[in-house]
């Protein structure tokens, strides 16, 4: 069984209550523009914790990719007070201080699709452990935010443990219900009509997560979300042929939130890696967005780098990893631009705002869903590689996620980088066969 020793990560837990700004944390990131350096100064000492499941509770264990933030006020509060004179409170469990559907729809070019595509497409969340108020919560974000309601009762959620029993559930776990309301709430706010199959793995280790994803593909899935990760190992290919490889499914990992170096699923060549940025209102430019690579320390930011293990796929073409690199694409990640949730177990029972590439990859997944259903026999993390370099994707070219010998392992670039791939959506046209 391969361990879940993350040096890196280790050094999180370290942070946890450092108060930093969004200025500090975007400037770590290398910005120098001035759309960029407007959006710095959105927000005042945003503090966030990593969530528990960011510890894996026994060894052999892989964690989640995710952070709360506990207090200040977030860049998207105070943009929108700027936009409407409204005074924004601190972060509490009262009112969403993050980016909502609307937003993130805006910022990834997704409007019309989210509002015309995603009916009778079903997008499956991989996690740990059961949320028993899982399908509470959701109801709780979709109303609050005008989407339609998503539960058992007409057929649009569906809960079920690794072996595909609605009734003989895992034991529950709180750190990984914040993890769960995150994945189900960003799947609901890129794809409103997609219907939503939940799966909880027993445990999180690698056999039962992987499980977790064969009965998703199994249940009919053609996108499957996995929010976790941990250190490679030499298994890593002989689980690539048992859980991942699944040809005519759209299969999202988190890259990491531990900053540069490589994680495994995410290292898988038979799914798609996200990595994460900082996504800031930028009325300087034509698109009103702007992102950069999401970084606040040397270990803490979104993950990128070469495989140890894995071989390269063969759409993947950079010359200086010749196995597989990581990440192929990115979505909004950083805490200080984070994005709502709801959640009640285990906490207040609220909003809350979340980051880490657990919130980047449900978007992904999201996107895929919106593009349609992938051929048979297709691999969709080749998809974005057909479109690189085109309007459907926002590249993103500044910040960094830590050091690295060759610089765009680490390093944002024009083109392909291993923190951002090839960038964020702009509209489904890279998600698509």
């Amino acid at each position: 069984m391969r361990t879940t020793k993350r040096p890196s990560v280790r050094g999180r837990w370290h942070r946890l209550g450092t108060a930093v700004t969004a200025a500090a944390a975007l400037a770590l990131a290398g910005l120098g523009t001035a759309a960029h350096a407007d959006a710095a100064t959105a927000s005042s000492k945003v503090t966030w914790t990593a969530t528990p499941c960011s510890t894996p509770q026994k060894a052999g264990e892989l964690a989640c990719n995710s952070f709360r933030v506990t207090g200040g006020i977030t860049a998207f509060q105070k943009a929108r007070a700027k936009a409407d004179g409204i005074t924004p409170k601190a972060a509490d469990a009262t009112t969403p201080s993050g980016y909502g559907p609307s937003d993130l729809q805006d910022a990834y070019g997704l409007t019309d699709a989210a509002s015309s595509n995603g009916d009778g497409e079903t997008i499956a969340i991989v996690d740990a452990y059961n949320d028993p108020n899982a399908e509470a919560d959701l109801a709780k974000y979709r109303s609050y935010y005008g989407l339609s309601a998503c539960t058992t009762a007409n057929g649009c959620f569906k809960k079920v443990s690794q072996t595909g029993s609605t009734t003989s559930l895992p034991s529950s776990d709180t750190g990984w219900a914040e993890e769960i309301s995150l994945d189900l709430d960003m799947a609901s706010a890129i794809c409103p009509n997609c219907n939503i199959l939940l799966v909880e793995a027993k445990s999180a280790t690698m056999a039962n997560l992987g499980t977790a994803v064969n009965e998703a593909v199994t249940l009919g899935a053609k996108y499957v979300s996995n929010s976790y990760g941990g250190s490679e190992s030499s298994s890593d290919t002989s689980y690539d042929s048992s859980y991942f490889n699944h040809p005519g499914v759209a299969i999202t990992v988190s890259a990491g939130d531990s900053g540069y170096g490589a994680e495994y699923p995410a290292a898988s060549k038979y799914v798609t890696s996200v990595g994460g940025t900082a996504l800031s209102e930028a009325s300087s430019t034509t698109r009103g967005w702007s992102e950069t690579v999401w970084k606040t320390s040397s270990t803490e930011g979104t993950g990128s780098g070469c495989s140890s293990y894995d071989a390269k796929p063969s759409w993947q073409t950079d010359t200086g990893c010749t196995k597989r690199m990581i990440s192929d694409v990115s979505a909004v990640a950083d805490p200080a631009t984070g994005v709502s949730v709801y959640d009640s177990y285990g906490i207040t029972a609220g909003w809350y705002t979340f980051g880490g590439t657990s919130a980047s990859s449900p978007i992904i997944a999201g996107v895929y869903a919106l593009a349609g259903t992938p051929s048979s026999s297709s691999y969709p993390a080749q998809f974005p590689y057909n479109a690189a370099g085109t309007s459907a994707l926002n590249d993103v070219t500044s910040g960094n996620n830590g050091t690295c010998s060759t610089s765009y392992y680490c390093t944002a670039k024009s083109g392909y980088d291993g923190p951002t791939g090839w960038g964020t959506p702009e509209g489904v046209d890279a998600f698509t066969g």
